[in-house]
C-alpha cells in the first residue's frame, strides 16, 4: 500500500514545500513538473493540498487493475474545473490544458465510480470538523431548482416545469444548515418536488453513518406518500411557511441556506443551461460546481475584488 497524505500533512502545506505530488508524477510514467497556472478556476497550492489528502486512491495503484494514467491528475482535475467553472464546450479546452478526450474521460471514469462526490464527502466533513461542528449533520435543507435544457438534452429524459415555464431538468439537492451538499439528484423539469424528494432523501441515508433527523423545506414538500418515506429513515419533514400577506422577496428562515447554495452553483456557467445528454452527467457537474465552492472554503481563498485585484484599490489613505 502506498504511503497516503494525512489531514494534517496538508494544513502544514506551502507553495514552498508543495511539488506536483499527484498519484501519477509519484508512482507513474510522467515526467516531473506542472503546467504554470492561468485561469481563475485553477487550484492554488493551498486548494490542491486539501484535495491530495482527500483523493481517492486509483486502483492502479492498489493493483485491482488498469495501469497508470499518462496525465497529472492535478492538471486533469483542472481541467474539469475550467469546463465547469467557464461552461465550455468538451472539444474546446485550452491547448496548455490535457486533450479535450483525455479529460472527457477522466470525467466519464470518475463519474462511473462517484469519486467526486467520495471527494466532496470527505472535504465537507473535514469543513463541518473545522467549524467545530460534527462531521455528520443532524439537519438539512431541501429545495429543487430547474434549468432549461439545450438541443443535447435529450427530451425524453427533459420535461416542462409549469411554474417557471422552462423545458428542461430540475436539480434536487440536499444541504446542511452551512449549506455545504449533502445530496443531488436530477429529473426531468416536469417532476414535482414531493415526488423526486424520497429518491432524494434515500440516495443520502443509504450510507452508513448518517444522523440526519430534521429537514426543512418549503411547501411542495408535502403529502402522505413522501412522510411515509421520510418517516423510513427516521427522519421529519418541517415546512417553512412564507407569513400570510408578503410579496415579492423575503428571507426565510432555514430556507434561505439553500437557496445560497443554489446561488453558488450558479456561478458555474456550465450549470446556467442544461447542456448533458445523460442526466447522471449533469449529477456530476452539480458536484464539479459544489467542489470548486469548498475548495476556496477549506483553503480560506476566495478569488473576489478587491483582494485579488489590488492596482484597483483607492491608494488614499484611509
Amino acid at each position: 500500500m502506498p504511503p497516503q497524505f494525512t489531514i494534517n500533512d496538508a494544513f502544514g502545506a506551502t507553495s514552498a514545500t508543495l511539488p506536483c505530488d499527484c498519484y501519477v508524477h509519484q508512482y507513474g510514467a510522467i515526467a516531473t513538473g506542472r503546467r504554470a497556472p492561468h485561469y481563475p478556476s485553477d487550484m492554488t497550492d493551498a486548494e490542491w493540498a486539501q484535495v491530495r489528502a482527500s483523493m481517492p486512491v486509483p486502483a492502479w495503484l492498489e493493483g485491482r487493475g488498469g495501469r497508470p494514467e499518462a496525465h497529472c491528475h492535478r492538471e486533469m482535475v483542472d481541467a474539469v474545473r475550467y469546463l465547469v467553472d467557464n461552461g465550455a464546450k468538451w472539444r474546446a479546452m485550452p491547448v496548455d490544458l490535457p486533450a479535450p478526450r483525455k479529460v472527457y474521460d477522466f470525467f466519464r471514469r470518475w463519474s462511473r465510480h462517484g469519486y467526486v462526490r467520495e471527494l466532496y464527502q470527505r472535504l465537507r466533513r473535514l469543513q463541518r470538523q473545522r467549524e467545530g461542528r460534527a462531521a455528520e449533520p443532524s439537519a438539512g435543507v431541501m429545495d429543487a431548482q430547474s434549468v432549461d435544457g439545450s438541443e443535447t438534452c435529450p427530451a425524453a429524459t427533459r420535461g416542462m416545469d409549469g411554474n417557471k415555464l422552462r423545458d428542461g431538468r430540475k436539480r434536487h439537492v440536499l444541504t446542511d444548515t452551512g449549506g455545504l451538499l449533502l445530496e443531488v439528484t436530477v429529473t426531468p423539469a416536469n417532476v414535482h418536488d414531493s415526488v423526486a424528494a424520497p429518491e432524494l432523501i434515500d440516495a443520502f441515508m443509504a450510507e452508513p453513518g448518517r444522523l440526519l433527523k430534521l429537514v426543512w423545506a418549503d411547501t411542495a414538500f408535502q403529502g402522505p406518500a413522501l412522510a411515509d418515506a421520510f418517516a423510513a429513515h427516521g427522519v421529519r419533514v418541517e415546512v417553512v411557511k412564507r407569513p400570510d400577506g408578503t410579496k415579492g422577496f423575503v428571507v426565510l428562515a432555514r430556507r434561505w441556506t439553500v437557496e445560497r447554495t443554489l446561488g453558488w452553483l450558479s456561478r458555474a456557467r456550465r450549470l446556467n443551461r442544461d447542456h448533458e445528454r445523460r442526466p447522471d452527467h449533469h449529477v456530476q457537474m452539480v458536484w464539479w460546481a459544489g467542489l470548486i465552492t469548498l475548495t476556496r472554503k477549506l483553503a480560506r481563498e476566495r478569488l473576489h475584488w478587491p483582494e485579488f485585484r489590488p492596482e484597483r484599490l483607492d491608494p488614499r489613505p484611509a
